[in-house]
């Protein structure tokens, strides 16, 4: 069975409605400041240079944040025009780009060393339970011993994005449990960057490789 469904037009599943606000989004997310929208887990972040890989990196403002700290970061995002909008915006810094999405990230090279950091904010909610029990099982694989995979966990409406589900923090720590993890932060009903969106509630979490 292909988990990476694809909507009616050819593209992933978890993409649907995105290529409606390209433009939007791109311009949303690029202006995000990476020490706010991603404030919780500063502290978890590993001494540089580490190898950090950055799952559904959108527009790439994240992944290049990183970077200018000094850290070796792989990038994956699945859709095209995201993809493409961060490598030009952000040429000038050493990012590795790829083209993909969870849950199997077959884009990933077996020869990649393993990762001291995972990021994955804003996607959690666009996999269904299947997947997000594959993804966890890939994600064991990716990481290193001691190393730390930081998540975002949203529930509300629909936003720009469209396939989305329910998720639930604690299922989601349990998952990464059963694959060698252990949660060093986890908080819960956390208001979006986005002051527009109160209707929106995230779940914040650390969850590192014993």
């Amino acid at each position: 069975m292909n988990f990476k469904a694809s909507n009616e037009k050819g593209m992933l599943a978890g993409t649907q409605g995105y290529k409606r606000f390209t433009d939007l989004f791109i311009e949303s997310s690029q202006a995000l400041e990476f020490h706010e929208a991603c404030k919780d887990f500063l502290n978890f972040l590993p001494t540089s240079p580490a190898y950090i890989l950055d799952i559904g990196a959108g527009a790439g403002q994240n992944a290049a944040a990183l970077a200018k700290l000094g850290h070796r970061v792989t990038a994956i995002e699945p859709m095209p025009e995201f993809l493409s909008s961060a490598q030009t915006t952000y040429n000038d810094l050493n990012i590795k780009w790829l083209n993909g999405a969870l849950p199997d990230l077959t884009c990933i090279s077996p020869k990649e060393p393993e990762f001291d950091f995972i990021l994955i904010n804003a996607v959690w909610h666009h996999l269904n339970n299947i997947e997000r029990e594959l993804a966890v099982t890939c994600l064991s694989t990716l990481i290193k011993p001691g190393g730390r995979c930081a998540l975002s966990l949203r529930n509300g409406p629909a936003g720009m994005g469209t396939r989305v589900y329910p998720t639930d923090s604690h299922i989601t720590i349990k998952q990464f449990k059963a694959m060698g993890f252990t949660c060093i932060l986890h908080l819960k009903d956390q208001p979006s960057v986005y002051l527009h969106k109160k209707d929106v509630i995230w779940s914040r979490m650390v969850l590192q490789k014993i």
